[in-house]
C-alpha cells in the first residue's frame, strides 16, 4: 500500500494502480503499489532486506493487506492489462521468493480482512494465516469450522480478544487453542483469576501442540447442527487426542447426545482426563478402549452456555 501524503507517491506515481483519467479513490487512504513492476518488486525487497539488516533481532513480520485495489489501471503493464491480476500476484511472490531465500526461518504471518489473501501457493513462504478479523469467539467457531475445510490448523491463526466480553475468558481461550493460539489482549482488561488462568493455559496449549498443529483433525460435531460443536485432534501414532467440546446456546432441558470421536485405534485404551479447567484442579481420569470412544462416546456437552471443556486422551 501507499500513502497519497508520502514521497514515495510523489517520486513514483506511476508505481501506483490507478486510472489516470479518473479521481483516485482511496481505501483507508491508500492506493496500492503495481507489484507486476520489477522496480516496485525490488522496492518492497528492499523495504523488507533493510529492515532485516539494520535490525537483525526481529523475529516476526505481519504481512497485511489493508486495500482492495480500486481504479484498475497499470503503467507498467501498458496495453495488457487483462494481466494485471494475474502479475501482480506473481510479482508478490517474486518478492517473497527473495525473502524466502535469504531469511528462510523469519516466520511470516499473511493478514488481509476475510481471510482474502489465503491460498496454497503462500503456504510456501508463510507460517500462518489470519482467517478473519472477526474474533468473537463464537464466529470462530464457524469460521474455523469452515477454515479447517482447506486449511491446516497450523497455519489458522486463532487469537484470545476482548470482542465479545460476555463470553468466559476459558470460553475464548479454548477456541484459539484449536490453531496457533496467540493473545490480542491487554492484560490489564483481566481479573487475577483470569490472568492465572491464561498463563496455565499456555503451559497446557505448549503440552497438547504437537497433537493440535501435527495431528489429524476431525470435524465432530458441527456447529452448524445444533447448540454445541466438538473437534479433535489424534496423533499419527493414534496414542495420543485432544478433545475440545462447547457448548453455545443449549435449550432449557435439551437431550444431551454423547460425543463419539474419530481416528483412535479401537484396540488401545486410552486414559481421558479434563484439562485446561478455570479452577486449576483436575477430574479423577477415566479409562475407556477406543473401540468405546468411538461407538458409545462420552459426555462431553452440557447445558451451560458459552461454556468449553478440553480432554486429554492418551493411550496406556
Amino acid at each position: 500500500m501507499v500513502n497519497p501524503k508520502s514521497e514515495l507517491y510523489e517520486q513514483h506515481k506511476d508505481w501506483v494502480i490507478t486510472l489516470p483519467n479518473r479521481k483516485e479513490y482511496y481505501f483507508r487512504n491508500q492506493l496500492v503499489l503495481d507489484l507486476s513492476n520489477p522496480k516496485v518488486q525490488d522496492y518492497v525487497w528492499g523495504i523488507v532486506d533493510g529492515l532485516m539488516t539494520k535490525y537483525p533481532d526481529i523475529a516476526f513480520f505481519k504481512w497485511d493487506c489493508n486495500s482492495p485495489i480500486t481504479n484498475i489501471y497499470s503503467d507498467y503493464e501498458k496495453g495488457h492489462q487483462q494481466q494485471l491480476y494475474v502479475d501482480y500476484v506473481r510479482g508478490l511472490y517474486n518478492v517473497l521468493d527473495k525473502v524466502k531465500a535469504k531469511y528462510p526461518d523469519l516466520p511470516m504471518m499473511l493478514c488481509s480482512g476475510g481471510g482474502g489473501r489465503t491460498d496454497y501457493e503462500a503456504l510456501k513462504y508463510f507460517t500462518e494465516f489470519w482467517p478473519s478479523d472477526n474474533t468473537d469467539p463464537i464466529e470462530r467457531l464457524y469460521i474455523q469450522w469452515g477454515y479447517s475445510q482447506v486449511f491446516p490448523s497450523k497455519v489458522q491463526c486463532a487469537h484470545v480478544t476482548t470482542w465479545n466480553r460476555t463470553s468466559p475468558i476459558k470460553f475464548r481461550v479454548n477456541v484459539a487453542m484449536m490453531g496457533k493460539m496467540g493473545f490480542d489482549i491487554n492484560l490489564h482488561d483481566l481479573s487475577a483469576q483470569e490472568l492465572g488462568y491464561c498463563k496455565r493455559s499456555v503451559v497446557d496449549y505448549n503440552e497438547l501442540k504437537p497433537v493440535i498443529l501435527d495431528g489429524d483433525q476431525y470435524r465432530l460435531v458441527s456447529p452448524y447442527d445444533g447448540n454445541h460443536t466438538a473437534t479433535s485432534y489424534v496423533s499419527h501414532d493414534k496414542r495420543n487426542a485432544v478433545l475440545f467440546a462447547f457448548d453455545i446456546y443449549p435449550r432449557y432441558s435439551e437431550k444431551l447426545y454423547k460425543v463419539k470421536l474419530k481416528g483412535l485405534d479401537p484396540s488401545l485404551v486410552y486414559e481421558v482426563e479434563e484439562i485446561n479447567r478455570m479452577d486449576g484442579g483436575s477430574v479423577e481420569a477415566q479409562r475407556y478402549s477406543g473401540d468405546y470412544l468411538m461407538t458409545v462416546g462420552i459426555p462431553a456437552f452440557t447445558g451451560n452456555k458459552l461454556s468449553s471443556r478440553v480432554y486429554k486422551l492418551k493411550a496406556q
